[in-house]
């Protein structure tokens, strides 16, 4: 990862942290240094160097002195940065489970508006996709099947699904019909598209359409599970696990897609993420936390076709995008991803085997 580092001999901490992110042109960077340096001033001394380390596009940590300490530094826009905060404070102590992500230590806004800074606690590198074993995917699954079984029916949850995101089959539904509609009015006889542009676009639109033709059925299959509070992009890269005296305990990190909708819609991301020998086993462990709570799911029939479900919208969703960059912009990359998708969705399957 990209790294910078200030050794501050004249003390200037506000510059330390400003400059690097200046050089990595972002915004805002000027309010959070002096946030920054007012929030550290019993932790830094004048000889002991700072780092930034950059880990992604507006997501950097920031390493503390030689004491081993170091923070995560987020930028958010705006409306992100509200959600974020009623997340930690509001949504997930509502539901007791403030513990399970990291905290929010301080934040900073861009005096032109534009983003918010949001400083959080360091849980280190080592998440699932670093280090993965069986009793670090049964604390993940465990922690899953705990938000989820809090959170349902939870009155916090329609002021989620109004300030967050609606991951439910109003998603499904909508993200199919939006993506045909603008792949309708893409462009097939523009100068310098792809040879192979027209016959992709038709593939899509096609399969699309089929998809939309069987949303009734899916709809139907889905009507008896209860909304939740989702965690929206259950990659291994956001799950950290530590060692506790009682054992392996999971958090939850980068919870910008949060929002409401059925648990098939978290549990099919994370599915689709392990391998095909993985799934039955982790499948029948959220089972079994689940039904300790109360609940009772449907069988793995209808289940795999709620994961493949909740699958196909994120990708129509992920077409929808490519295609108004397209239509609107006249992006090339629009291209290029439409021409990946129509490969994905093409070899896509249920998660489960048959």
């Amino acid at each position: 990862m990209p790294t910078r580092t200030n050794a501050r001999p004249d003390g200037d901490l506000r510059q330390d942290i400003r400059g690097p992110l200046e050089a990595w042109q972002e915004h805002g960077a000027a309010e959070l240094s002096e946030v920054l340096t007012g929030f550290l001033a019993d932790e830094t001394q004048p000889d002991r160097p700072i780092r930034i380390e950059r880990l992604k596009r507006a997501v950097y940590r920031l390493h503390i002195g030689r004491s081993g300490r170091s923070l995560v530094l987020k930028r958010h826009t705006p409306a992100l940065a509200q959600v974020d905060r009623l997340l930690v404070e509001r949504w997930l102590p509502a539901i007791d489970f403030a513990d399970r992500c990291p905290r929010l230590l301080c934040s900073a806004a861009d005096r032109e508006g534009s983003c918010v800074w949001h400083v959080y606690e360091d849980l280190g590198a080592e998440n699932l996709a670093v280090r993965r074993d069986r009793s670090r995917l049964v604390a993940a699954v465990d922690c899953l099947a705990e938000l989820h079984t809090h959170a349902a029916r939870h009155p916090v949850l329609p002021e989620i699904r109004w300030r967050a995101r609606d991951h439910g089959t109003h998603f499904f539904t909508e993200s199919l019909r939006d993506a045909i509609a603008v792949l309708d009015r893409s462009p097939i006889d523009r100068p310098g598209l792809a040879d192979q542009w027209t016959a992709v676009r038709t593939r899509l639109y096609d399969r699309l359409s089929r998809l939309l033709d069987d949303a009734p059925r899916r709809v139907r299959i889905a009507e008896d599970i209860p909304d939740t509070l989702l965690h929206g992009d259950l990659w291994p890269k956001n799950v950290f696990v530590s060692m506790t005296g009682g054992g392996p305990r999971a958090r939850l990190i980068d919870w910008d897609h949060v929002g409401a909708g059925p648990f098939t819609y978290d549990l099919s991301t994370f599915l689709y993420q392990c391998s095909i020998d993985e799934r039955p086993w982790i499948l029948e462990r959220y089972r079994q936390a689940v039904e300790y709570a109360g609940w009772r799911l449907p069988d793995d029939t209808q289940l795999n076709i709620l994961f493949h479900t909740a699958e196909v919208a994120r990708y129509a969703h992920c077409i929808l995008w490519a295609a108004m960059a397209l239509v609107n912009d006249a992006a090339e990359w629009g291209i290029r991803d439409l021409i990946d998708y129509d490969g994905w969705i093409e070899t896509l399957r249920p998660p489960l085997p048959d």
